[in-house]
């Protein structure tokens, strides 16, 4: 368990990525200099979030294409891809090229479930199979079999000139073995576990048999890694809101804490009919925050981490967040950062 004997071994954040409507083009370079910055700053993963029909990031694999010829080290993720929207195919061949682009430092995230607003946009998103689409775990089992270089066709050999395949091209080999379930309930985690993928705990998550987030969050690390067949060494990342205050100025802390505050009661009890929990924000200086997260009982038993940004803040902002976090959070729960 991470303990101050114990060093936290992957540090990792995670941006929404958000943009303007009339100059789209200034935040989406504001979250690829923030991803640079996370290299240089020696963190080991940068994750941006999925948006459609908001302004933030709606094409995720586009933006770490680009993010693959601005860095060199550090591994790209998505949490997550909603699979409600994608044709797991067509999906298989983004991610394998952009992995192959960026030499292997892909981790794509996904999760599945009904588009969000699905009676509004399925006549735009599915016109003539709306009511036929499956967002079950089938979804996901499809991808799986693409990127793993299992077969998707029949066909295979040489017609005239060309030559196809009966598998996804490229095929990138590790790709499969980097996949990661975006997960809020024990039967994802379970699934996630069973099917030999990587699990992102999510800072939402469905209040089932507790009403603490920490405990919830604790089910599903030890479900997943009880169903995955490499046990307590299956990968799991925990996804919280962190912001250090050990660098900012008063008028920043002051943003911080209102944020936070504004947040606040919708941790404190189930929301809505599907009774959800959200995580707390940890807003204060790194030793006040790393107290809280060695008190965490989810963050004790896990090894990585991928602290999210908040949404609405500015990108001097998130420079100073990430600075703190490299600089004086990570070092404080015994990470180190990987040198440039």
């Amino acid at each position: 368990m991470p303990v101050p004997s114990s060093p936290l071994r992957k540090l990792g954040f995670l941006t929404i990525g958000l943009f303007d409507p009339d100059d789209p083009r200034a935040g989406h370079e504001s979250t690829l200099e923030i991803i640079q910055l996370g290299e240089r700053l020696g963190f080991d993963s940068a994750w941006v979030r999925h948006r459609h029909l908001q302004h933030g990031i709606s094409s995720p694999v586009a933006v770490l294409a680009a993010a693959t010829q601005r860095t060199s080290r550090i591994e790209l993720g998505t949490a997550v891809i909603p699979l409600g929207w994608e044709n797991p195919l067509r999906l298989a061949e983004d991610l394998a090229t952009v992995d192959i682009l960026s030499g292997g430092r892909l981790n794509p995230g996904v999760s599945v479930g009904p588009p969000m607003h699905y009676e509004q946009v399925k006549s735009a998103l599915y016109p003539d199979t709306a009511d036929a689409e499956n967002f079950s775990y089938d979804r996901v089992t499809r991808l799986l079999t693409a990127v793993r270089g299992e077969p998707v066709t029949d066909f295979s050999g040489i017609e005239g000139f060309e030559v196809f395949s009966d598998r996804v091209q490229p095929h990138s080999p590790g790709l499969g073995r980097r996949l990661w379930y975006g997960g809020a309930s024990l039967r994802s985690a379970q699934w996630a576990g069973e099917n030999g993928m990587n699990f992102l705990t999510s800072s939402v998550v469905k209040a089932e048999e507790s009403e603490n987030f920490a405990d919830i969050q604790l089910s599903h690390v030890r479900a997943f890694r009880a169903h995955h067949p490499d046990g307590d060494r299956a990968r799991v990342s925990q996804g919280l809101v962190v912001i250090p205050t050990d660098s900012a100025t008063a008028e920043q802390k002051a943003k911080y804490e209102a944020y936070a505050q504004k947040r606040t009661p919708r941790t404190a009890t189930p929301q809505g009919p599907a009774r959800m929990m959200f995580a707390a924000d940890l807003v204060g200086t790194s030793e006040q925050i790393a107290e809280q997260l060695y008190a965490h009982a989810a963050f004790r038993e896990i090894d990585e981490v991928a602290f999210a940004l908040p949404f609405t803040f500015d990108h001097d902002d998130y420079v100073q967040i990430l600075t703190d976090i490299a600089g004086h959070l990570g070092p404080a729960l015994g990470w180190r950062p990987t040198p440039a």
